[in-house]
Order: structure tokens, then sequence, then C-alpha cells
């Protein structure tokens, strides 16, 4: 694949519910403007925390699916919304070699998760831009994890958008689903503010070593779903990438919507 003129920047969307694809509000005018300011990449490639494997595969089709992997409680209208973004096999061939010797499956039968879709619906609404998704091995740790966005960062060189989408906080059961706007709990925002905190220094062994905040990350991180793709997005940090945070806020008393961009374009004023 051909090199990009200039180095894209490395982007974390903390995605909430798949709700936020059929709204119209400060995050996604967030999202929107992100997409606007990084223009349009010659790919993306999309670590989301719903696709899960043994072992790693990457979506290799050139027309994936839009998967509507949520429960029958939401509403018609989610079901219908279609992100036809082309795919890009050759894409999946360069991230299979970017992650030599470790194999990557190039998968036929995935597509594009919400974790994915209802972002970039509102960063790249045209859905022109080729997307590929790279699943996460469960069977592994978070070091592994960060690993895995350093080998592809040189993807950002080569005009390709990485992206990781997720949540720094989520637990569902904590939620107050009856108030989108409650104060998070206190053990949400402690957690929330030292992963944000560690990620302006640029203290990714923090990040990585989340489990270090005790109760806060315990609760915080029930699951590791939904904070492993940070790790990617960190991984894939460079020399010189300021830390742009923005949407940066917690719904439902224990959902982080903090999504952040990493660029070495951004100006100092801007950098958390």
């Amino acid at each position: 694949m051909s090199g990009g003129s200039e180095r894209l920047p490395v982007v974390f969307f903390g995605h909430g519910s798949p709700m936020i694809a059929l709204e119209t509000n400060a995050t996604t005018a967030a999202w929107e403007a992100m997409g606007e300011s990084i223009g349009k990449p010659r790919g993306i490639l999309c670590v989301s925390a719903h696709w899960l494997t043994r072992g790693v595969g990457v979506t290799a089709m050139d027309r994936p699916r839009t998967i509507h992997d949520f429960g029958a409680s939401f509403p018609q209208a989610l079901f219908n919304v279609q992100y036809p973004a082309p795919g890009d096999p050759a894409l999946a061939r360069r991230v299979a070699e970017a992650l030599a010797p470790l194999p990557v499956v190039q998968d036929q039968n995935w597509g594009l998760d919400h974790g994915t879709w209802s972002v970039l619906c509102k960063a790249y609404p045209k859905a022109d831009v080729p997307v590929v998704q790279l699943s996460m091995d469960a069977a592994k740790p978070p070091a592994w994890h960060y690993e895995m966005g350093r080998k592809l960062a040189p993807l950002r060189d080569e005009g390709i958008l990485i992206v990781g989408t997720g949540n720094i906080v989520h637990n569902l059961p904590a939620m107050d689903w009856g108030d989108r706007n409650c104060a998070p709990y206190d053990w949400a925002r402690a957690f929330n503010d030292a992963i944000r905190s560690a990620i302006a220094h640029d203290e990714p062994e923090k990040v990585v070593g989340f489990e270090a905040l005790g109760e806060a990350a315990a609760k915080s991180v029930p699951t590791p779903d939904h904070y492993w793709p940070l790790l990617y997005v960190l991984g894939a940090r460079l020399p010189g990438d300021r830390a742009v945070f923005g949407p940066d806020h917690i719904e439902h008393g224990s959902l982080s919507m903090t999504s952040l961009m990493l660029d070495s374009r951004a100006p100092a004023a801007q950098a958390a």
C-alpha cells in the first residue's frame, strides 16, 4: 500500500449506548468535528470492544455488513441503521503484515459492529472511507494489547486512521438508567480522572497497569472488553503526539464518554 503524505492522528471514542447513532447532541457534534479536523483518510482500522476472539482476525471482505449486535429491547429504528462503508482486503493484508509473525485470520464473516458504526456514522457520515475491524484476543493480558497498538503505529504514516472504540468506565449493572446526567459515582470519576491524567502526561504504563488503582479500577472495569481498545490507541501513540480530549464526561453514573485524539498537529494550548 502506498504511503500517505501526512501522519494521521489516532483516536479513541467513548462510544456509550448504540442509541447515540440516532441522536444529535454535543457528543455527536464533537465526533463530527473530530472527523472534519482529521480529514478523509485512505482507510480506517477500528478496534471495537464488541469483537472478542480466540486468536486475532481482521475483516477482509469488500463489503462488510452492518451488525446490529444488541438486544431486541432497542427500537426498530436502530436496527434499520446501515453503515455501508466499503471494506479493504489490501488493508487487511497490510494489518496482518504489520502484526507478523502473529497469525491474523483474514475474516469473511464479521463486518462492522455497533462499536464501530455508531461512532463512524457521526465522524464519517458519508460512509465513503474503507473500514476494517481488528479483533481482540480475549485470552491476552493488557500489556499484550498495548504492544499490538505499537506494531500498528506505522500505518499512521500510510494514510490509515487507527480508531479504538470502547469506554474507560463501563459498569452497566451500576448505571442509573433513569438519569443520563446524574452525578458520576465517586469511584467512576476517580478512575476516569486518573486514566485521563496518565494519558495527558504520556504515562502509558499507568493505563496498562490500571488494576493498581484498586477498588475504583475493579468497579470501573468489571470486564476488560471496553477498556482494551484504549490500549491499542495508546500503543499507537508516537513521539510528539498531544492528547486532546472531548467529549469528556460520564453518563448514567458509570459510563464514560471520554474520547480523545492523539495528534502531533494539535496546538499545545489544546492539549490536556
